[in-house]
């Protein structure tokens, strides 16, 4: 996949977390407990967290499996399921991966935490686990997400560029993620980085289960706080969330504020043609779901992983986890061509569809 000239240069820098595993936990986690090595008819888990967020359905499941697919010359299997938000479902499922006797486990966790027993039976019955773009606790062998502060320090520094100098003339309200995806908690961290001390933040929510439906509720509360009068920005840590907010923004009056997002869902980029939005996060999912099955096949094949992951990230519960982390790239009107378009992620007749024509025309996207 191409990357994008405006990506945010993540480098080599791993995030670390917080780390305070056992040493039993933080053993050598980069090759598979089974010691035979398989050829290319292996078996993948894939178990990813809802369905309510475009991009795993979309995205993530058929770029993993059409690149299991290469790496295995047509022969490996990927298992598929969805836990559709819910924690316990997804612990069945890894039950049934493991039932199963899958060779490997791709697993994005609805509850980073919840899922740690989990992936100690997998681990038990000789199936090692990647974690995917959250970094669940338990013995993780490999990990590949996004440099997730540097998410919110994009989203905050758009937020304030296009602010300008009204930066402090107002109050905002910021919408973070469910506090179940350790992700949520690096967005925020990153965007207060920049944000704190030059916008003034009047209401701060935490949102179940990264529903719209829950922003909506919270951005129809913190209107009635604030007044509407006296918003003049929010930061969302999504583009699903900007869709709720947004809409309660326009049902009490409140047109041409900046609202972040990120995932450059294909709503959120017609709401950024059209200026109901302000930016979004493209996060290169190609190049995450490319990785993601490069560490499941070499793991599930016996295969050290350090030829893929050169950086290592602590989780809570594990150390040194090898990892690789994507950069990002801050997503406005201004570069849509040269992003999602450029890399194939959508068609402008995706986009510019008879009800965004106009919008499409305005700032040339055609």
């Amino acid at each position: 996949m191409r990357r994008a000239a405006f990506a945010v240069a993540a480098g080599a820098m791993a995030v670390s977390l917080a780390a305070c595993g056992s040493a039993k936990e933080s053993g050598k986690s980069s090759s598979s407990s089974s010691s035979a090595k398989k050829g290319d008819a292996i078996k993948v888990g894939l178990l990813l967290p809802e369905n309510q967020t475009a991009r795993y359905e979309k995205f993530d499941r058929p770029l993993i499996e059409k690149k299991v697919k290469e790496l295995t010359s047509g022969k490996g299997e990927v298992v598929y399921a969805n836990a559709k938000q819910d924690a316990t479902l997804q612990s069945q499922q890894v039950e049934t991966m493991i039932t199963n006797k899958v060779d490997v486990l791709i697993l994005d966790a609805v509850d980073s935490a919840a899922i740690k027993n989990s992936v100690q039976k997998a681990k038990d019955a000789g199936i090692p686990v990647i974690a995917y773009d959250r970094l669940a606790q338990g013995p993780i062998s490999g990990y590949t997400s996004f440099d997730n502060e540097t998410v919110g320090k994009t989203q905050g520094q758009a937020l304030l560029t296009a602010l300008g100098s009204k930066a402090k003339s107002g109050k905002i309200v910021m919408m973070n993620g469910s506090v179940t995806d350790p992700n949520a908690a690096q967005f925020k961290k990153g965007a207060h980085e920049v944000l704190d001390g030059k916008v003034n933040i009047s209401k701060e929510y935490d949102t179940k289960d990264w529903k719209p439906e829950n922003a909506n509720t919270n951005m129809e509360g913190a209107i009635s706080a604030l007044g509407k009068q006296n918003i003049i920005g929010v930061y969302s840590a999504n583009d699903g969330m900007a869709g709720g907010i947004i809409t309660a923004l326009k049902a009490a009056g409140i047109k041409g504020i900046p609202v972040t997002g990120q995932d450059a869902e294909l709503a959120g980029v017609q709401r950024i043609v059209t200026g109901d939005q302000y930016m979004s996060v493209y996060k290169p999912y190609p190049q995450e779901a490319d990785v993601a099955a490069e560490m499941a096949v070499a793991i599930a094949q016996g295969k050290s992983l350090d030829s893929i992951a050169k950086d290592k990230v602590d989780s809570p519960t594990t150390k040194q986890v090898p990892s690789v982390l994507v950069p990002v790239v801050a997503l406005t009107k201004d570069n849509i061509k040269d992003t999602v378009i450029k890399d194939g992620i959508y068609t402008v007749a995706d986009i510019c569809t008879p009800q965004f024509k106009s919008a499409c025309d305005k700032i040339g996207l055609k």
